[in-house]
């Protein structure tokens, strides 16, 4: 898994799936230490998610917290701002489909 820097917390990390992240249709592996809070930010694609282990909080803006357990999928709204928590002590391992390229934007 490759790491990522900028807006995500040290510790997080993804692998592709499928596909070119710079392309449209991309999978991606998505793995988020346990209790790690990711800050607001936001995709221009819209993004399907399953969590494959652990339980995660996200919260989409203006809408209520959504709590995911194992095998549990969320879908977020292109350009929705949203932020959230892997609440559970083990990592928290989400396979995320994009639409479009894969980009995020803090948001402050």
């Amino acid at each position: 898994m490759g790491t990522l820097s900028g807006i995500f917390p040290t510790g997080c990390e993804l692998a592709v799936l499928q596909g070119d992240p710079a392309e449209p249709n991309a999978d991606l592996y998505f793995k988020i230490p346990g209790g790690y809070k990711f800050p607001a930010h936001w995709h221009t694609s819209a993004e399907r998610m399953v969590l494959v282990s652990g339980e995660i909080n996200v919260q989409y803006h203006g809408q209520p917290t959504i709590h995911l357990k194992k095998g549990m999928y969320a879908y977020g709204p292109a350009k929705a701002v949203h932020k959230g928590k892997c609440i559970s002590k083990k990592d928290c391992v989400l396979v995320i489909a994009f639409e479009e390229p894969v980009d995020a934007h803090e948001h402050k």
